[in-house]
């Protein structure tokens, strides 16, 4: 499955590869080098929440993660896996790798997919900077209101497919 994602993605570079070359040697030349510039910016990020989230998981006490996350915790768990989620600030190295931390510390999968869709919905550093500035408030609390069974209702799915 992910040599089949890893491909797609090749045939969607080569795709716009094509059509930046379609408008001239100026166009290609700028993609590739703002292309390698952002790779040579989010390598060393990926590579310490790669490395950071493998010594979170060494430090996080398992009993307690399990406990208060673990594929046992019921609601409980999952609402403090969605306040979790909220309340942590910063991108997806960040995001992902506290996820995966929690994984392997002992969480559940239903609780870390709780956790992953309320960081992606609810991160309150988003609303307060950036949702709430550029849009009116009755809108982002209208949207974050029918988002909110959303983290639960993927942690359900989750559980009724199975563990992954």
């Amino acid at each position: 499955m992910i040599y089949l994602v890893d491909g797609l993605l090749w045939l969607i570079a080569l795709g716009l590869g094509l059509i930046a070359a379609s408008r001239g040697r100026p166009v290609v030349l700028g993609c590739i080098r703002e292309g390698a510039v952002d790779c040579l910016r989010l390598i060393p990020r990926i590579m310490l929440g790669v490395i950071g989230s493998g010594y979170i998981a060494a430090l996080l006490p398992q009993e307690v993660v399990g406990r208060w996350l673990g594929a046992d915790s019921g609601i409980t768990g999952l609402c403090i896996a969605v306040l979790g989620g909220a309340l942590t600030p910063g991108g997806p190295v960040i995001g992902f790798s506290i996820g995966t931390a929690a994984l392997k510390g002992g969480a559940g999968t239903p609780q870390v997919i709780a956790y992953t869709v309320a960081w992606a919905l609810f991160a309150f550093q988003r609303l307060f900077l950036w949702e709430i500035p550029v849009m009116p408030q009755r809108l982002v609390w209208l949207r974050v209101l029918a988002s909110l069974p959303l983290p639960f209702l993927a942690a359900a799915g989750a559980m009724l497919i199975g563990r992954p």
